[in-house]
């Protein structure tokens, strides 16, 4: 675990589940499912997912003040 403490800081990235378009064309569905916050020294991060998706891929990308707070497409 980092020094730092995860209930009190906000997460400095947040991980969606990202399921592609079912026909060419398609938008890809980004998902919010989770959060992480960036060790000190930034070669690692703690991981904390809502849910576990079977299927599409996991994308962790930085927080940013416009991401909306339950994700949206990308």
């Amino acid at each position: 675990m980092s020094d730092t403490n995860e209930a009190t800081k906000r997460p400095t990235h947040i991980v969606y589940q990202v399921i592609e378009g079912a026909k060419d064309g398609d938008k890809a569905k980004w998902l919010r499912i989770g959060a992480a916050w960036a060790h000190g020294d930034i070669r690692g991060a703690n991981i904390v997912l809502n849910s576990f998706p079977r299927t599409g891929r996991i994308v962790m990308r930085e927080r940013t003040d416009e991401q909306p707070e339950n994700g949206g497409q990308q």
